[in-house]
């Protein structure tokens, strides 16, 4: 039987905050579970996990609070302004509950994994433990940008969400509906595009507004973002292959695994940012995907929050879903499996062809022309080659799946790879099976007509179908070019069977994932729909230019669990 009440708490400053408790009706004392959330605490995040009446039946006071201006919570919402101060606050009171035994944990996803790093920095004694999911330390690089290209469709979107929340409880229904509407046809071709007119009239006090105008790195986002100085607790990082914020919760993962001194456990699953479960995009990874993350809190809780030993500790720390053999596999680091380059080559038809631009091994290159005569038969000498896309506004490349759009995940782009802006390089079918597991990133040799370009790097499995499924991409834009241009893809962990190839395409845009670039450098908040140039976009590959995509190769198998076993066989 389980108890639910509402309770009220007031801030430092003397804002009252409410919450729904839920707790076990039985004798005794609990540990407490946390989670601070804007979206309404009646939801309590059961888009991706189990209710709180189920958390309370494994013997926890769950306590769903309404953030500061949200919900029936006094005050006025600003994102993350008051996390810090009213998450100190709220662990205080929390701890002291009737029936409470003092000792806090946080759980939640996204906002509500924010929410639990901006207390931690705070240092309540009360709080033992974290699980945060899909968040990001460095909101410039992890959050709102991703290689200096504003995340345009996920920021504008979440941005509509929570205005018409805020209109909601303002009782102001004229400019509800309007939001309402714009979040349901997204407004992306005003005359500033990145910046909608209609939008800023309905909520001028969006955060939208400033993450648009702080384009670059500085002063603003570092005090937005909450501090790790001497963050120290136990921690169950929680991830998507397909979530937009995976970099962010990959870097906190390795930034606390490196310089804490308590337990770091990292789980990635092939999710986008919800739901979590066995279906993304186009592809059913099975039943081995369902989330095992209900019961897996529930192990780390019980650990840290009631001393019981579950044996986590005696498992490795980082578990990874590896899509394509459909399995969960463990490593005893963030892995760093050997580097395998591929080369790109080509006839200089790569944007035409699909026969045109090759992926080599790095095994079969040989990197000096001089040594021609004593190669072996089986090494290539690569020729000097230009590929050439040209980027149109007019009808920019679009966004399918991957992690930056609202329909996340793995879907056939077979035709998009046909499009003449496209360039494609694959690879010979593989000989045998190929497993990566980690970081990926692409070096390209590229220069462009005009003072800016963007670059869209997508790699995907060839099936033996024709058939060619994303599964990691990167996105940068250049405004400066490096030699060699470096685009960091999402982490990935990956079986390609053999017979089967990869491919690498480049084009100039992801829209409307991103802003389209119009190639006169001008930031997005400044940029007109009309000012879009066209731009030529050449990529230079061979022995004098090394174009090459470098993945993380990973070839014990032994760290694959029974892949006719769950993992919640485990918990």
């Amino acid at each position: 039987m389980i108890v639910q009440e509402t309770a009220s708490m007031l801030t430092r400053d003397g804002v009252r905050l409410d919450a729904d408790i839920y707790r076990p009706s039985g004798p005794g004392k609990f540990p407490v579970l946390l989670m601070r959330q804007p979206y309404g605490r009646a939801i309590a995040s059961t888009v991706v996990y189990a209710h709180p009446q189920w958390y309370a039946q494994q013997g926890y006071i769950v306590v769903i609070q309404d953030v500061r201006g949200r919900g029936t919570s006094e005050g006025v919402f600003q994102l993350f302004a008051h996390e810090l101060e009213d998450g100190l606050d709220t662990v205080n009171w929390a701890a002291n509950l009737p029936h409470s035994n003092g000792y806090v944990g946080m759980y939640g996803f996204s906002y509500q994994g924010m929410t639990q790093i901006y207390a931690a920095s705070g240092y309540p004694q009360a709080l033992k433990t974290l699980c945060p999911a899909m968040v990001a330390c460095d909101l410039y690089q992890d959050w709102a940008y991703e290689g200096g290209a504003f995340c345009w469709q996920v920021n504008l979107a979440w941005g509509i969400q929570l205005a018409t929340e805020t209109a909601r409880l303002r009782g102001d229904e004229l400019s509800y509906r309007g939001l309402y509407n714009l979040s349901r046809h997204l407004p992306l071709y005003g005359e500033i595009p990145a910046s909608p007119e209609t939008f800023k009239n309905l909520a001028a006090d969006s955060f939208y507004h400033d993450w648009l105008q702080h384009d670059q790195p500085g002063d603003y986002w570092q005090h937005l973002s909450p501090s790790r100085d001497n963050l120290d607790l136990p921690m169950l990082h929680i991830g998507g292959w397909f979530d937009t914020y995976l970099r962010g919760t990959v870097h906190f993962y390795q930034d606390m695994a490196n310089r804490s001194s308590s337990p770091q456990y990292l789980i990635i699953g092939p999710w986008g940012h919800l739901p979590w479960g066995r279906q993304v995009g186009g592809i059913d990874y099975g039943p081995e995907a369902v989330s095992p993350i209900d019961e897996l809190q529930i192990r780390w809780f019980d650990h840290f929050l009631k001393g019981i030993d579950t044996g986590l500790l005696e498992e490795k720390p980082v578990t990874l879903f590896s899509m394509g053999d459909n399995c969960w596999r463990e490593f005893d680091q963030w892995p760093q499996g050997s580097s395998q380059s591929y080369f790109l080559t080509s006839t200089g038809l790569a944007a035409i062809r699909s026969d045109s631009g090759l992926l080599l091994p790095e095994d079969i290159i040989a990197v000096d022309e001089d040594e021609e005569e004593d190669q072996d038969p089986d090494e290539h000498i690569l020729p000097d080659t230009v590929d050439v896309l040209v980027h149109d506004p007019f009808r920019p490349v679009p966004a399918l799946g991957g992690h930056a759009t609202l329909t996340p995940g793995s879907f056939d782009r077979r035709a998009l790879d046909c499009r003449a802006d496209v360039l494609t390089y694959t690879s010979d079918a593989l000989d045998e099976d190929l497993h990566l597991a980690g970081n990926v990133f692409v070096e390209v040799y590229g220069e462009a007509d005009s003072p800016s370009f963007d670059l869209c790097a997508i790699l995907s499995e060839v099936r033996s179908d024709g058939s060619v499924w994303n599964f990691t991409q990167g996105y940068i834009r250049v405004n400066q070019p490096t030699t060699p241009i470096r685009i960091d893809l999402q982490p990935t962990c990956i079986c390609i069977p053999q017979s089967h190839q990869i491919r690498l395409s480049l084009s100039g845009a992801c829209f409307p994932a991103y802003p389209v670039n119009p190639g006169t450098g001008q930031p997005p908040s400044q940029t007109r729909l009309i000012d879009g140039r066209i731009i030529t976009i050449s990529l230079k590959s061979g022995n004098s230019f090394m174009s090459r995509i470098v993945l993380s190769v990973d070839a014990d198998q032994d760290r694959v669990y029974d892949c006719d076993r769950q993992i919640l066989a485990k918990i």
